[in-house]
């Protein structure tokens, strides 16, 4: 049984993204992927998995999201405000995201990239090798208010 993230609201920009596509530019493919690469390694280390899981990229604001099972998640990339229902919650830190909490995040506090990362990734159908975003190649979409996130089975420890 797999479990999904429900977003209940979301900024603009919003995309899943990993490290995208190395090794493409011969078919006329950039990269693309993430833009803080370093971030994306720090979520994976903060919940103990592969860094080529992918995650969510959000540009100045993030959104509202409902847990539809525990899950464990990491906030990385540039500070932005977070709370899990109601509560604030500390940026380039993981959390436990009971079932049925919602998560808040807010805007930027600095920088520009934020990323949110969940135990197990977020398991969309991969595309050339990867599952990043990459809208000038007609590969993905932003992510909008009422999507269902699959996630992936989370193979980390703890939080």
């Amino acid at each position: 049984m797999s479990t999904t993230l429900n977003v209940l609201s979301i900024g603009p920009g919003v995309a899943i993204q990993d490290l995208g596509r190395p090794g493409a530019m011969a078919n006329g493919l950039t990269r693309g992927g993430a833009a803080d690469v370093l971030a994306v390694h720090e979520g994976a280390a903060l919940l103990r998995q592969s860094h080529e899981l992918a995650c969510l990229e959000m540009v100045g604001f993030g959104g509202s999201f409902e847990a539809q099972d525990d899950m464990r998640i990491a906030l990385t990339g540039a500070q932005m405000k977070a709370n899990i229902d109601g509560t604030a919650v500390a940026w380039n830190a993981s959390h436990s995201l009971p079932k049925g909490s919602v998560l808040n995040i807010g805007g930027t506090l600095s920088g520009t990239y934020g990323y949110l990362h969940v135990g197990g990734g977020i398991d969309t159908a991969p595309i050339m090798g990867a599952r990043a975003t990459h809208l000038s190649s007609g590969f993905g979409r932003l992510v909008a208010t009422g999507d269902t996130l699959p996630i992936g089975r989370d193979g980390g420890h703890g939080t």
